[in-house]
């Protein structure tokens, strides 16, 4: 079993049930989160949590967020800087009544052989995309870190830290690697300005297509109603000296981009046209190893 403590924040977001009905919505918060969101917030039940980004008017991912209901409380989880998200999130509600509260948990992630054997040692059985709460700490079963059977821990998590081998901790370079080698995108890397959620392996897990307007929702719709997007994820083995942003050229034309790579330089991921991919072509020293269409999670 591998351990890593990573660089997440949280929000409380909180509210009050409101006079109006906000499409069949009677908290705010909840109403608000909804209306902002890629995901269905108004079904997801307490003690789940789900997948979601904030898209800009086309369709773009601005930022990420894992959305937990804790008895109709919501706590956000994302990498980005907490109080500049909760300036974001005062300018968006409006005039609902919702307060944010940051809160200063650590988190770790614990992953890899004997996981589950661990969890069960605390005496918790944790379904897949759910979370329970122990001695001030939630725990939740995350296959979207690095996709693959891994768990949340946050709150106040020292008891659980004296529990781990620090010899079993890893970087956050090897994390990040790990990440690449099973093609899980992230943002600022694959979930970026101009590049669709569509195009990643995913979507599925982070966007709702029946749950009503969003920002960034008609963009979405159009080109998923349309088929498949242009473009698709990869991973590449990289035969020569480049770095992430470069195009992938392939007989003089442009087909495709590298986004992130791992540490040694020897593989990546990215995207290349639909039409041109071919697993174990070689693009000029860029070779396709796997699209990453789909996520067996």
């Amino acid at each position: 079993m591998n351990w890593i403590l990573i660089n997440r924040h949280k929000i409380f977001v909180k509210g009050k049930k409101s006079k109006l009905n906000l499409k069949g919505i009677n908290e705010e918060h909840k109403a608000f989160l909804h209306n902002i969101l890629s995901n269905d917030i108004v079904n997801l039940e307490s003690g789940k949590f789900n997948y979601n980004l904030m898209l800009d008017s086309k369709g773009s991912v601005l930022s990420d967020f894992f959305v937990y209901n804790d008895e109709n409380i919501y706590i956000l989880d994302t990498e980005e800087d907490p109080f500049q998200t909760i300036e974001k999130l005062n300018k968006l509600k409006l005039s609902l009544q919702i307060t944010f509260e940051v809160l200063t948990w650590k988190h770790i992630y614990i992953f890899g052989d004997d996981t589950e054997e661990f969890i069960k040692s605390l005496g918790l059985n944790v379904e897949k995309f759910s979370f329970t709460k122990k001695n001030g700490y939630y725990i939740a079963k995350n296959p979207l870190r690095l996709g693959m059977t891994g768990y949340d821990i946050f709150g106040d998590v020292e008891s659980v830290l004296n529990l781990l081998n620090p010899k079993d901790e890893i970087s956050p370079q090897d994390f990040e690697d790990l990440r690449i080698k099973n093609c899980m995108p992230k943002v600022k890397k694959e979930l970026k300005e101009n590049i669709l959620p569509l195009e990643t392996n995913i979507w599925k897990y982070a966007i709702s297509l029946n749950k009503g307007c969003y920002v960034g929702q008609e963009a979405i719709a159009r080109v998923y109603y349309r088929g498949k997007p242009p473009r698709v994820m990869a991973k590449f083995l990289i035969n020569k000296n480049i770095k992430e942003e470069d195009k992938i050229v392939f007989e003089g034309k442009n087909i495709g981009i590298i986004t992130s790579i791992i540490s040694d330089g020897k593989s990546g991921l990215g995207f290349i046209l639909r039409a041109k991919a071919q697993e174990g072509k070689d693009y000029d020293g860029i070779i396709l190893e796997k699209v990453c269409e789909d996520l067996n999670v």
